[in-house]
């Protein structure tokens, strides 16, 4: 559905975004990850028609932004990171006004509008000034202007800024909601936030795109964690099904190793330091989380 191919954007010696291709199919729900800086809301600005790319190309179920921007645009709906609104107005009021933005047709709209605050849990705060709502109130609004037309794709840059744990979690919710009739793209910089809601994450640091994975594949470990007493580093590498044996530091007189393996290979490891009398104390698989993977994808590139 999404198609981005070489995707860059260049503020004078400074790339933001550096050669970025990715393809995201119809109904995915995929977080865009990494530090404040790592190029997520320049990438957000550019799939949705804001910012021009320097190079590179988008296309959407055959539309190509720069030459089809308008009809991208009717497809999307777009929470902004700050999320503007409009302080004066109440919420039922600029909702109105966004729907009329959308296209909404007058005789929908009022549908439309309820269904957005019903979604949202606004329907307290409808008739209240923007002015006078909290910063997790003003967020949820942003959200119910991104829906109201129905779009096939939401992009939603830090969903959950500024909302309460109760508020993060009706967030969440909606999230997996949208995710039914729609392609949902999240960018965040908060690791629990991808984990809660998505099925697939893209990595960047520093304008470049390290990672493009299912969490599910992600998560997966390839490798084997053993503590022994003595030295089995050769025991180790002798053992079929092991392609690498890495010494980690010790921790209560045990020599602990980290092996490249699969963890279906723990029994053959097992019974290697048994026949080279080495008493094990740990053999386990390495347990990988999103954390994990983010730090090494963010190591690898620093050490390029």
């Amino acid at each position: 559905m999404i198609q981005v191919e070489h995707l860059s954007r260049r503020y004078g010696g400074l790339a933001a975004v550096n050669d970025v291709s990715f393809t995201i199919g119809r109904g995915e729900v995929v977080g865009l990850l990494g530090h404040n800086g790592a190029g997520k809301t320049t990438i957000m600005k550019m799939l949705t028609g804001y910012l021009e790319p320097t190079s590179g190309t988008i296309r959407i179920d055959g539309l190509e932004m720069g030459r089809d921007t308008a009809a991208i645009q009717a497809r999307i709906g777009y929470l902004p990171e700050n999320c503007p609104v409009w302080p004066d107005m109440t919420v039922i009021d600029y909702l109105d006004y966004q729907a009329a933005l959308h296209g909404v047709a007058k005789a929908q709209r009022e549908a439309a509008i309820a269904r957005a605050i019903r979604r949202t849990a606004l329907k307290d705060k409808a008739t209240a000034p923007i002015h006078t709502l909290s910063r997790g109130y003003r967020q949820r609004v942003g959200v119910a202007q991104a829906i109201l037309h129905e779009p096939d794709i939401v992009i939603l840059d830090e969903p959950t800024n500024g909302l309460d744990p109760t508020q993060i979690r009706q967030m969440r919710a909606l999230i997996g909601e949208l995710a039914r009739t729609a392609t949902v793209i999240v960018s965040t910089h908060i690791l629990q936030e991808v984990q809660a809601v998505c099925e697939r994450v893209l990595i960047l640091r520093a304008g470049q795109l390290v990672v493009d994975a299912r969490l599910d594949a992600l998560q997966q470990s390839h490798a084997l964690l053993v503590a022994v007493e003595g030295d089995a580093r050769a025991t180790l590498a002798g053992v079929e099904g092991v392609s690498g044996v890495e010494e980690l530091s010790a921790i209560g007189g045990l020599r602990r190793y980290r092996l490249a393996a699969d963890p279906a290979v723990a029994p053959q490891v097992a019974h290697a330091l048994a026949e080279a009398k080495l008493p094990v104390h740990e053999l386990a698989a390495e347990r990988r989380d999103l954390e994990t993977v983010f730090a090494q994808a963010n190591e690898e590139l620093a050490h390029v």
